[in-house]
């Protein structure tokens, strides 16, 4: 391997970083405002099925991620229940597509932002929810002044973790929306497919060297934005 050609990146591999963040990040945020909901409702309710509930949550970290693409294949695809009513009403179409990566993405990475949100909120100090509550505040206010600043270090923990197995989401993704290049190819994806061809070493660890860095950094930012956050929580 010649060392000047490796940070000598293709046209194809700056599609496939990119697609990789694009994917990553809309993983994220049509994941988030469930996660929080999810997190709130296991740590604060008890109801008949709330333990089935849990076990659905967390089903994507111990499957494995072929049979969570397949599932979602079944679901989603053109001919599955979800994926035939999308395209009806919204012409919305996950299968074969970037949007499906995302989808992908955000199933498996979802029990991983749950869990940091649930644990977050279960630290939480009821004491002060009630003593705004006393005050005349109502819930949704005492959950926007009081409950969502205290567990914000979780929700971004929680974005931030969702947001790196995103990034290296590789069975689901290729199970479900297969490996095409420009279109559903990813980082995992596109470094998959350099190790299978002759002379593919060079690409294989120029992406490799991406995925750390963006991963090292996204967890960097992080805990620099988890810190100032607690710090402001605490008055400090």
């Amino acid at each position: 391997m010649e060392w000047s050609s490796l940070f000598q990146f293709s046209a194809a591999e700056l599609v496939a970083i990119r697609l990789s963040l694009k994917v990553a990040i809309s993983a994220v945020l049509m994941s988030l405002p469930f996660g929080v909901f999810i997190a709130l409702v296991l740590a604060r309710r008890r109801f008949w099925g709330s333990e089935f509930l849990n076990v659905c949550v967390h089903l994507p970290l111990i499957l494995p991620p072929v049979v969570t693409g397949y599932a979602l294949l079944l679901l989603f695809g053109r001919n599955g229940p979800l994926g035939r009513l999308l395209l009806k009403t919204v012409g919305l179409v996950f299968a074969f597509r970037w949007t499906g990566a995302a989808l992908a993405s955000a199933v498996v990475a979802f029990p991983l932002m749950v869990r940091a949100i649930r644990l977050s909120v279960e630290a939480v100090d009821r004491k002060l929810e009630e003593a705004a509550g006393t005050l005349g505040a109502s819930p949704p206010w005492v959950f926007a002044t009081v409950t969502l600043p205290l567990i914000m270090p979780g929700i971004i923990a929680g974005a931030i973790l969702a947001f790196a197995r995103s990034l290296g989401e590789f069975g689901a993704t290729i199970t479900f929306v297969s490996n095409i290049p420009g279109e559903t190819q990813t980082l995992p994806t596109a470094i998959y497919t350099f190790t299978q061809v002759p002379g593919g070493d060079a690409g294989a660890l120029r992406l490799s060297l991406v995925a750390v860095l963006i991963s090292a950094a996204a967890i960097f930012f992080s805990e620099l934005v988890a810190r100032r956050v607690a710090r402001r929580v605490a008055g400090v």
